[in-house]
């Protein structure tokens, strides 16, 4: 079984989109039993809040569950998990820097590093002081690059 995380500021965009997104996606092809799935914020805005109701309405539009509630990622989880996926540069410099061992910071990445249409930048947008469009334009975003991160992961176990 692999441990995936999901990052971002307050977890409660950003990362439980991707979870969601990475949770439906593994049970349409019947890997549930291949993944264990968490999401996790830099910060600690919002713990134990579930997901933002833009969010979740706008992943609920596509049938997607959003069911985790808020946390910070805590150095627990480099033991914890086999990837971190972090939604922008910043939380990369935050969980990066938490850590100085050089195996552990390898298992930290951009997820958009699996989104084949990264022609400006490496970051997942954050919606969060924008309108409606940005939840689904980040939906968009990350239904392509987890879709690619599952492909991957599939391909080195």
């Amino acid at each position: 079984m692999q441990n995936i995380l999901f990052v971002c500021l307050g977890n409660i965009c950003r990362s439980p989109a991707a979870e969601g997104v990475f949770l439906s996606k593994i049970k349409e092809k019947g890997l549930e039993n291949e993944f264990r799935v968490d999401s996790a914020g830099t910060s600690a805005y919002h713990i134990g809040e579930p997901a933002d109701h833009r969010m979740g309405r706008a992943a609920s539009r596509r049938g997607i569950t959003l069911p985790s509630r808020a946390r910070q990622f805590k150095r627990e989880d480099f033991d914890q998990f086999d990837h971190i996926l972090v939604m922008d540069h910043d939380n990369f410099e935050d969980v990066s820097r938490l850590t100085d061992d050089p195996e552990k910071l390898k298992k930290v990445r951009m997820l958009r590093e699996y989104d084949d249409d990264t022609g400006r930048t490496l970051s997942v947008p954050d919606p969060y002081f924008g309108g409606a469009d940005g939840f689904e334009e980040v939906l968009d975003i990350l239904d392509h690059s987890v879709e690619n991160l599952i492909e991957s992961l599939r391909h080195q176990s």
